[in-house]
């Protein structure tokens, strides 16, 4: 294992620990609303100063960018490390068991290394650029189906910013009529690793962030598959709109999704 991803496996399962911990007494955890249906927590907050804190101990020079205390360090550095405590966290305040920490590490802007653990089923993902995908340590590969009529998609609703709501609606209409079905679970990360697992065999939403997607996208790529944008570019870290699938089934999904999103 790269040395870099090494540090993220250890930061991951630090703050797995933290979570776990607190996920036995969720009636006790302190919940703030940042925006409509948008939420942190106290846990959120300890899990991620627990990665930062192993972070850099062994990268101290490193940037951030992390979800709760947004960008240290930026300008200068040649490595920057992306970081969602909990994906899934109103999953996590609901006990509802579909959550996980993702940490990627990017050097001049690409990403290189990638980290999501799921601390309930304690299973690793991880990535290194040109090495492969894995899953606690066994190689993953994406799905080989390549009719859309067999395929099941995942996605996720625009619950925080609904400016694409009747868009995405369109979107998922056209999808569920033409696939064979659609899955909702509220942690992007775990969604694209289910792609990378072949467990299912796409995933597309719109305005994510970028620690919401860094780590599961390297996953996706060094698992056999392609991620884009809604419009099939490479700019889907910046926008947050992301199509993620195997080669033949994410031309038929941008297929679907184009006519919706013209300009």
């Amino acid at each position: 294992m790269h040395p870099m991803l090494n540090v993220a496996v250890k930061a991951a399962r630090r703050a797995g620990n933290v979570i776990q911990r607190a996920s036995l007494n969720l009636d006790t955890i302190r919940v703030e609303k940042k925006k409509s249906n948008d939420f942190v927590t106290e846990v959120d907050r300890a899990a991620e100063e627990a990665i930062i804190d192993v972070i850099h101990e062994a990268y101290p020079r490193h940037a951030i960018l992390a979800e709760e205390s947004g960008a240290k360090g930026m300008g200068s550095a040649e490595f920057e490390w992306i970081i969602d405590p909990i994906d899934g966290t109103t999953n996590f305040i609901h006990g509802h068991p579909q959550y996980a920490i993702s940490i990627a590490l990017a050097h001049k802007g690409q990403i290189q290394q990638a980290v999501v653990f799921d601390p309930n089923r304690n299973d690793l993902y991880t990535a290194t650029r040109g090495v492969g995908a894995f899953l606690n340590d066994r190689r993953i590969r994406v799905s080989r189906r390549i009719q859309l009529n067999e395929c099941v998609i995942a996605t996720g609703f625009p619950v925080v910013d609904q400016s694409m709501i009747d868009t995405y609606l369109a979107i998922l209409k056209d999808v569920i009529g033409k696939s064979a079905g659609a899955r909702r679970e509220g942690a992007a990360s775990l969604d694209l690793c289910n792609v990378a697992c072949g467990r299912v065999d796409g995933f597309f939403e719109f305005n994510l962030k970028p620690w919401d997607i860094a780590a599961g996208s390297l996953i996706v790529q060094e698992a056999g598959g392609i991620v884009t944008d809604m419009h099939g570019e490479q700019t889907w870290l910046e926008s947050g709109d992301i199509v993620a699938a195997s080669p033949k089934v994410l031309a038929q999904l941008l297929q679907i999704i184009a006519p919706h999103v013209k300009g």
